[in-house]
């Protein structure tokens, strides 16, 4: 700042203009007015319908934080906003930047997640599969559009509705550190920073579940379908508990090494729950642990969108990419599982509302399929059959991600 300005005022009166020029009055832009009002839409929504609320009031609370109007300059930071070297909220963005804060999510999830009901019917993991089409056809759609392959890979992850997953995907490919290329004068080209705005719409697609999923599952299902009773799941071992997370650690590693640090600790974390010998360790990760990174992780990811950031065209694209994405997912579960009741036995029938479930919006899809179907007949209780494709797809996107990840990195 010039300070010169004020030699032809008092001391006093400098000292309130000065003032009113560090204030947000003096600094406020049109973009942080429209990034404080989608702030308290979230919270809002959180409040008033229970979307996610421990996902949306962080979210908006961070997105209020980021978008508070303060003083810029060249060469001068007062450490405060989450781009600022130096600032609190700078040092937590680390987290989301580096990608160590979706592991230790993946690990809390891991230690709540009961897996029985995939293992007392694993063919339903297909569902959990096939619900992944999404990913890769919103992948072609985004470089359609022209985004760079590595940006284009950390977008099309959406379509798993899977936020953490989103952000370690983003924090590796669209983190705007990556060299993608050089221009003719050998001047290398950087990757977007696009992790804000997927983040932001991995987990609205992530909260708005319960509104987008119905209309969908209508479109693709009929009234004989969505009456489909099926066979209650069989008991599982312990011992199948046991060796659930050891075996499906391995397989999935040796497919997807570059998804170990996400299914590793999902993993870890199932172990920790099944073992029956460190329930104080399961504890700690599906309760204190969990909640404390998903608030970290919920403001820094709100605060990240500050308007000059967020409000571009990349932003709009990705927000409709990922509604696409989104609905694939949903689309591709749904038509697998009608052909798998087409193909199963008549005594073993699929309802093919539960392939919806396969996006890994956990466990709120899983419960549209349950309200969908007492809905239909009080005395139809899916929930269970829809948790098995449901936790499918939380291993299926994070698989996704790896296979993306390998070939882009």
């Amino acid at each position: 700042m010039n300070h010169t300005t004020y030699t032809n005022y008092s001391g006093a009166t400098a000292g309130l203009i000065n003032f009113y020029e560090f204030s947000g009055f003096a600094n406020v832009t049109h973009g942080n007015l429209i990034m404080i009002v989608i702030g308290l839409f979230f919270i809002f929504l959180a409040i008033k319908y229970d979307y996610e609320p421990l996902l949306l009031i962080p979210i908006g609370t961070g997105i209020l934080i980021g978008n508070i109007p303060m003083f810029q300059a060249v060469d001068f930071n007062l450490q405060l906003g989450v781009y600022e070297p130096g600032s609190v909220m700078n040092y937590l963005y680390q987290g989301v930047v580096q990608g160590w804060y979706p592991p230790l999510i993946f690990l809390g999830i891991g230690a709540m997640t009961d897996f029985s009901s995939l293992m007392s019917n694993p063919r339903l993991m297909l569902l959990g599969a096939a619900a992944q089409v999404g990913i890769f056809i919103t992948f072609l759609g985004a470089l359609y559009l022209g985004f760079a392959p590595a940006e284009a890979g950390a977008i099309g992850i959406i379509g798993g509705a899977d936020g953490p997953t989103a952000i370690f995907l983003s924090s590796k490919l669209a983190n705007g550190v990556n060299i993608i290329g050089y221009d003719p004068s050998g001047a290398p080209i950087l990757v977007k920073n696009l992790i804000g705005p997927i983040a932001i719409a991995a987990y609205s697609y992530m909260a708005l579940v319960p509104v987008i999923q119905p209309p969908i599952i209508k479109l693709f299902t009929s009234k004989r379908e969505r009456l489909i009773k099926m066979r209650p799941p069989r008991a599982v071992s312990r011992l199948e508990k046991i060796l659930f997370p050891i075996f499906g650690l391995l397989i999935t590693a040796f497919i997807a090494p570059t998804s170990l640090p996400l299914l590793g600790m999902l993993f870890f974390g199932n172990l920790l729950k099944e073992s029956g010998v460190t329930a104080r360790l399961a504890n700690t990760a599906s309760n204190a642990l969990i909640d404390t990174i998903t608030i970290l992780l919920g403001l820094t990811v709100g605060a990240s969108t500050q308007a000059d950031v967020f409000l571009t065209k990349d932003s709009i694209l990705i927000f409709g990419l990922g509604a696409a994405s989104f609905a694939i997912a949903t689309m591709g579960g749904l038509i697998f599982a009608k052909i798998m009741n087409w193909l199963s036995p008549n005594h073993n029938p699929v309802n093919p509302m539960i392939g919806a479930s396969g996006v890994s919006a956990v466990p709120d899809s899983a419960r549209v399929v349950q309200n969908m179907g007492v809905k239909e007949d009080p005395t139809n209780h899916l929930l269970m059959h829809a948790m098995a494709p449901n936790v499918s797809g939380v291993i299926g996107s994070a698989v996704g991600a790896g296979i993306l990840l390998s070939f882009l990195m």
